[in-house]
């Protein structure tokens, strides 16, 4: 199984969607508050290619961008 990391921000409605839905489908998971981790602010700005947007769920290899619910 792929690891997969969420960073997320408090207060964000899609972060929380995305955190739900991995929890409703069993799916462990990080989740890194770009906020409170020293340097996840930059490495969200790394894997968005400079967009300033959360939740970033990193699924081992894949990067997904902002949550849809699915």
């Amino acid at each position: 199984m792929a690891d997969v990391t969420i960073y997320t921000k408090e207060g964000c409605p899609y972060c929380e969607a995305a955190k739900k839905h991995y929890n409703d489908e069993g799916v462990a998971f990080k989740e890194i508050d770009v906020h409170q981790k020293p340097g996840a602010k930059e490495k969200v700005l790394e894997l968005t290619g400079g967009q300033r947007i959360v939740p970033v769920i990193v699924d081992g290899a894949e990067v997904k961008i902002g949550f849809g619910g699915g």
